[in-house]
């Protein structure tokens, strides 16, 4: 377990480093460039290393095909609601992002039709929420 929250603070420092670093630098024409390829660099390190430190290389084979087959089935169906629900939250956030500034900048003609644009964005909302209820019903 020590090892295991070591590693989530190496990684979150590996994360930290380069884009304090860009941050805190003068803004030089390169340093983004730089900032991108240390943080690249130091995040695959510390994925490297943690692989190395938390698999031991124990190989465990499954007990029957049909053992095999269930846990593979469990997989595709973890990763269905996985997509199910990434995909649909990345479709609603283009799709908030788009209606909310167009109602904003209605609203800054007309306030009076706020509560219309307000349905937009909600209904633009709501896509995250049918993606999560597909994703119940497809572990369910």
């Amino acid at each position: 377990m020590a090892v295991k929250v070591i590693l989530v603070a190496i990684l979150v420092i590996s994360m930290g480093v380069p884009f304090g670093g860009y941050l805190l630098g003068k803004k030089k024409e390169g340093s983004t460039k730089a900032s991108l390829a240390l943080g690249i660099l130091m995040f695959f390190g510390t994925l490297v290393v943690a692989d190395m430190l938390l698999f031991s290389g124990h190989i465990y084979a499954a007990e029957t095909a049909e053992a095999a087959a269930a846990v593979a089935v469990d997989g595709w169906r973890y990763l269905a609601a996985a997509l199910s629900t990434g995909l649909s939250c990345i479709g609603a956030g283009v799709a908030v992002a788009s209606a909310a500034s167009a109602a904003i900048g209605a609203l800054s003609e007309d306030e009076s039709i706020m509560g219309k644009a307000l349905i937009f964005v909600a209904l633009a909302e709501s896509i995250a929420l049918y993606g999560l209820l597909i994703s119940f019903s497809i572990l369910g």
